[in-house]
C-alpha cells in the first residue's frame, strides 16, 4: 500500500512537470542526440556553500555540533567573502562545506542573501564544459574561468536565464569545479 501511494505520487509529479510550459524554445534533453555527445562529465558534488551574516552562528552548528573540521579560510575583497572551509569525507570523496560571511553586507556579491549560496560540482574538463554549455544556451555568471577558494579552476552558471541564454540554474547558483586527476580517477 505504501509503495503504491509513492508510485502514484511520483507519476503524478511527472505529469505535472511535463505539462509546464516555458517561454523559451528548450529542446527535450532526453531525446536530443546532441546532449548524448557532450564532451565532459559531471563527476559528483565538490562543495555546498552556505551564507549568513554571522559565521560564528554557522560554526556553532557545522563545526561544534556536527563535528566538521575547519580545513582552511578564504578571504576575497573582490568576491566580498570571508569563509571557513570545512570538510566531510577525505581524499577524492571529500565534500567542502563553505561557511560564507560577507566582508560588507551592503556590497555585492551578497554571499549571505541566499542561505544556500551555491552548489559546486566536479567536472572532468571545465574548459570544454563551459564552451559546450555556452554554445547550447546555458548562461554563465560574469568572471569566466578563474581560480576558486580551494585552488581549483571554477566557473559559475548564472541562477537566472536571459533572452540570449535561456538555460540557467533556475534560482540556484551552480559552480563547476575542475576536478583534479585523483578525483577523476576515483569518480570517473
Amino acid at each position: 500500500m505504501h509503495c503504491r501511494h509513492f508510485d502514484n505520487t511520483f507519476n503524478l509529479g511527472i505529469r505535472i512537470i511535463s505539462s509546464i510550459s516555458t517561454p523559451y524554445n528548450i529542446t527535450n534533453v532526453s531525446g536530443d542526440k546532441r546532449m548524448q555527445s557532450r564532451p565532459f562529465r559531471i563527476l559528483g558534488v565538490q562543495q555546498i556553500a552556505i551564507g549568513g551574516t554571522d559565521r560564528t552562528r554557522m560554526r556553532a552548528l557545522w563545526v561544534d555540533m556536527l563535528g566538521l573540521p575547519v580545513t582552511g579560510n578564504f578571504v576575497s575583497e573582490r568576491e566580498n567573502v570571508d569563509e571557513d572551509i570545512c570538510a566531510i569525507g577525505e581524499g577524492p570523496f571529500k565534500v567542502e562545506v563553505d561557511l560564507m560571511q560577507p566582508i560588507d553586507p551592503d556590497k555585492k556579491p551578497a554571499v549571505h542573501a541566499t542561505p544556500l549560496n551555491h552548489v559546486g560540482l566536479w567536472v572532468d574538463d571545465l574548459p570544454k564544459a563551459v564552451e559546450w554549455l555556452t554554445a547550447h544556451g546555458v548562461r554563465f555568471a560574469p568572471g569566466g574561468i578563474r581560480q576558486g577558494a580551494a585552488g581549483y579552476d571554477i566557473a559559475f552558471l548564472h541562477p537566472k536565464a536571459s533572452v540570449e541564454f535561456p538555460i540557467a540554474g533556475e534560482g540556484v547558483l551552480i559552480e563547476l569545479v575542475q576536478a583534479p586527476r585523483e578525483v577523476i580517477a576515483a569518480l570517473g
